[in-house]
């Protein structure tokens, strides 16, 4: 039976803490640049919103979510006006029912991605 004896240099938690952040930041870089590469693309206003800053990874529009996850079929009223009108309508409504979107994921499939362990050094 073979014994083996480990003993832990003072401090080594200071001196690996440095490391764990790089690898951090480097992580979600690469999460970052997939969700750029996995986003369908219509105007490349969602797409160029997303960012990696430090260990997360941020998008910077209200409606990414909807493109991630889908809408129901649904129907729009006017908030602040009494009717709708959008350029190329034949005139203005007082609702529209929208028949929901389907989901196009592209930050799940960026974040359950496999990859290899970034480079800690």
């Amino acid at each position: 039976m073979a014994q083996i004896r480990v003993t832990m240099t003072p401090g080594w938690q200071r001196l690996l803490r440095p490391r764990l952040r790089r690898a951090e930041n480097r992580l979600a870089e690469m999460v970052a640049e997939d969700a750029r590469r996995f986003v369908p693309i219509d105007s490349g206003e969602l797409q160029s919103t997303i960012q990696a800053r430090g260990n997360r990874v941020y998008v910077g529009t209200d409606y990414w979510h909807i493109v991630e996850f889908g809408s129901r079929p649904h129907t729009i009223y006017p908030r602040a006006k009494k009717a709708l009108y959008w350029r190329g309508a034949a005139h203005p409504v007082h609702r529209v029912r929208h028949p929901g979107t389907p989901a196009q994921p592209f930050m799940r499939p960026a974040l359950y991605r496999r990859r290899t362990p970034p480079d800690m050094a």
